[in-house]
């Protein structure tokens, strides 16, 4: 059985994928900044090895990879740690993935380590998440034959969030580097705004229906997504109550609801390609936004550890994955339909 290093396994996520990764037959090696916490996850996990190491110690980083055959960062901020993971996996020479959802961190991950990688023969997949690595699979499964479009369309139908400990601080590292100010992604570029976000309503499929959202609430779609597909307008909405409980700093954290440890939170991802005056779309239904993360990311590690890859280098997972397959993988996850 190989083993799989997972970076901030203690974490509301990185305990989700320690737990996809041993159903899915690998042995997850913990590590992680926090040695106590560590310590207290091997326990739950007899037979599992703690391997703490911070980002700012490379050797000790490159004791916690070692002899691993894959990487899986789940500690956020991204902005802190992706750099220093990606740069210990490029020594170890094996995969890099992540589940980050802040634009900024992903958008450095193609910048920095595109040519490192692609050098290497080695994979570094950011984003690979519900924000990110779902949206991506979905347009690139939705876009079929197209080789181009003129616009995609993300819309996030959450009955609501709360958000980990983990999601705030990112968020308000993001918030920093932007200065305050939004992004969105249009005319094939990034830019910054200062004004407020539109409100409007999206007509969600059923059983949602139509909801009011917040327009250009950008997420790691607008990185993803145009890495590889050309399409020079992608737009991202969120659900109001959604955006209300994220930005209320009152909102409790996930608490479990079933057996498995998801909360009660539950989803619809509503992507929207449009190419002249033809449209096509994948529609994807499930419950808990971190929950579900662990199987997208686990699936993904497999696909890369078992060459059913179709490049190398930093890449989305559109790219990376034959997409329509890799969804389809995950029906006992998600419930994914695509409308032409």
């Amino acid at each position: 059985m190989e083993s799989v290093t997972v970076y901030g396994a203690y974490g509301h996520t990185g305990r989700f994928v320690v737990t996809e990764l041993r159903a899915r037959g690998y042995v997850p090696i913990l590590s992680g900044r926090d040695d106590a916490k560590l310590k207290a996850l091997a326990e739950e996990h007899p037979g599992l090895e703690a391997r703490p190491a911070t980002v700012d110690a490379p050797a000790a980083l490159d004791r916690a990879l070692a002899g691993a055959a894959a990487v899986i960062n789940c500690a956020g901020p991204f902005a802190e740690t992706a750099g220093p993971v990606i740069e210990a996996a490029l020594r170890a020479g094996i995969p890099y993935l992540d589940v980050a959802a802040e634009i900024e961190a992903n958008a450095d991950t193609f910048a920095r380590f595109a040519d490192r990688a692609r050098a290497a023969g080695t994979v570094v997949l950011p984003a690979m998440a519900f924000y990110g690595g779902l949206g991506d699979l979905l347009a690139t499964a939705a876009m079929g034959d197209w080789s181009s479009a003129d616009e995609a369309h993300v819309a996030y139908g959450l009955n609501s969030w709360h958000p980990t400990n983990g999601t705030r601080a990112a968020g308000a590292v993001s918030r920093e580097r932007r200065g305050g100010r939004r992004v969105r992604f249009t005319g094939g570029r990034l830019e910054h705004r200062d004004d407020a976000l539109p409100a409007l309503d999206w007509v969600f499929p059923a059983p949602m229906g139509p909801r009011a959202v917040i327009g250009e609430f950008t997420m790691a779609d607008v990185v993803t997504l145009p890495s590889h597909l050309g399409i020079p307008e992608v737009t991202t909405y969120m659900t109001v109550e959604a955006a209300r409980d994220i930005a209320s700093p009152d909102t409790p954290a996930p608490t479990p609801a079933d057996e498995h440890g998801r909360s009660d939170q539950t989803f619809l991802v509503d992507v929207l390609v449009r190419s002249g005056g033809a449209e096509r779309r994948a529609v994807a239904t499930g419950r808990d936004i971190y929950a579900v993360t662990a199987p997208l990311v686990v699936e993904a590690v497999d696909r890369v550890l078992t060459g059913r890859t179709r490049t190398v280098g930093v890449a989305s997972a559109g790219e990376l994955f034959d997409a329509a397959d890799f969804l389809g993988a995950l029906g006992a996850h998600l419930t994914v339909e695509l409308r032409g």
